[in-house]
């Protein structure tokens, strides 16, 4: 049997499309071959919103990836977004028949489905359940329960479910080209695979993943996915907010955005100007430093203040031991750490190095978090033998409508 496998993570964002081929050990290294990426159209908040363009961008990306791989690309790690997609904690309670005593493989799969038995939209389908915490007889702190002796198991669950159409016409553009999708997972859970160590998870974090039409985050505390979501505000709204502000297009106030974009409002110099030279379409004019700073930062503390109101309890955030940690190309932004600092109240880190190996210029990227965790989640399963996602948690939904 071979030692390595290949595997593609895919991520089709509002701002771009990237693929991010790898290949995985046994021994535990993941080494990335090729980085493939596309302009994205036909997507808005991380939805497809034109099938047929958007499509075109996802072949552009992995025959890029193809390219700089040198890997013929057969299936996928897929990355699914949207505003749609909601998560909640449930418990799942199953009692072991009196004649057998030992918990089995199938009693995990019970338990599970136990959990899953809440109301839903009629709409939305579960998309992953991912365990917390396992209870035998009443006892905490069980890592595997299969094996043990018991009466009762009990199992805490962080289940997320999304609207089924919206991840449909995600399948759909990879089932056009003839891609298999072998996992779909949620993007703030892939960008985790990253952003955190298994230390920091125990100590408890929040990561905040700030993309072009969507910011996602998860939190984590004790070693467990407390808290995840996403909402449909990112830096395409920054952009918008500066073009409407200044009075310029739109596309001038994303390089504005890029080259000189600021959150902190505290850090400019009295009467301090920049020059916008001219370009065709636009005369170039002077405006002022503190009104654009002033502008981004307006959006992005009502975007971070709404990811606090979102999670919910302030207990997690109160005890976030590894603090808070910023990825996706909104945390590239000057002036982020201490805006986020001084809204959840914990020391802030940008995205450090993926224990990865290979293309260097990959490993500092924040906005490639979401497409090398899908990697590592990829690798974090495959000793595992999944039924297929569309099978295991969307019975529902069919390529084609079947």
């Amino acid at each position: 049997m071979s030692t390595e496998r290949i595997v593609v993570g895919l991520e089709i964002g509002t701002s771009k499309v990237c693929a991010v081929v790898a290949s995985l050990r046994r021994e535990g290294e993941i080494k990335i071959l090729g980085v493939g990426q596309a302009p994205s159209r036909g997507v808005r908040k991380s939805e497809i919103v034109d099938f047929e363009t958007a499509s075109k961008c996802v072949r552009e990306a992995l025959v890029d990836a193809e390219e700089k791989s040198d890997v013929e690309i057969r299936g996928v790690f897929l990355a699914v977004s949207g505003g749609h997609i909601k998560s909640f904690n449930n418990r799942g309670i199953v009692t072991i028949p009196e004649d057998r005593g030992e918990i089995y493989e199938e009693d995990f799969e019970d338990v599970q489905a136990a959990a899953r038995e809440v109301t839903i939209p009629p709409e939305n389908s579960f998309l992953l359940s991912l365990v917390q915490h396992y209870y035998v007889d009443g006892q905490d702190g069980v890592l595997n329960p299969v094996g043990m002796m018991g009466r009762k198991l009990e199992a805490d669950f962080h289940i997320i479910h999304g609207v089924s159409t919206r991840i449909k016409n995600s399948l759909r553009c990879l089932a056009e080209l003839d891609i298999e999708v072998e996992d779909v997972v949620f993007s703030p859970v892939a960008a985790a695979q990253v952003v955190f160590d298994q230390a920091q998870k125990n100590l408890g974090g929040l990561m905040i993943d700030m993309g072009g039409g969507t910011t996602g985050y998860v939190l984590y505390a004790d070693g467990a996915m407390k808290r995840s979501g996403c909402l449909s505000v990112g830096g395409d709204h920054i952009t918008n907010d500066i073009s409407l502000g200044l009075r310029i297009p739109m596309a001038r106030a994303e390089r504005l955005k890029v080259e000189e974009g600021s959150v902190a409002i505290h850090e400019v110099l009295p009467g301090e100007m920049i020059l916008l030279k001219d370009e065709t379409g636009f005369a170039g004019r002077e405006i002022e430093r503190a009104m654009l700073n002033n502008i981004v930062h307006c959006r992005v503390r009502e975007t971070l203040e709404l990811v606090r109101k979102d999670i919910g309890d302030d207990r997690l955030i109160d005890f976030l031991g590894a603090g808070v940690f910023l990825t996706g190309g909104g945390s590239l932004m000057h002036g982020m750490d201490g805006l986020v600092q001084e809204i959840f109240g914990h020391p802030v880190q940008l995205t450090h190095k993926p224990t990865v190996s290979g293309v260097t210029s990959a490993f500092d990227d924040p906005q490639l978090s979401t497409a090398i965790g899908l990697t590592k989640y990829a690798h974090a399963t495959q000793e595992q033998k999944p039924e297929g996602w569309l099978k295991r948690l969307l019975p529902r939904i069919r390529l084609f409508g079947r």
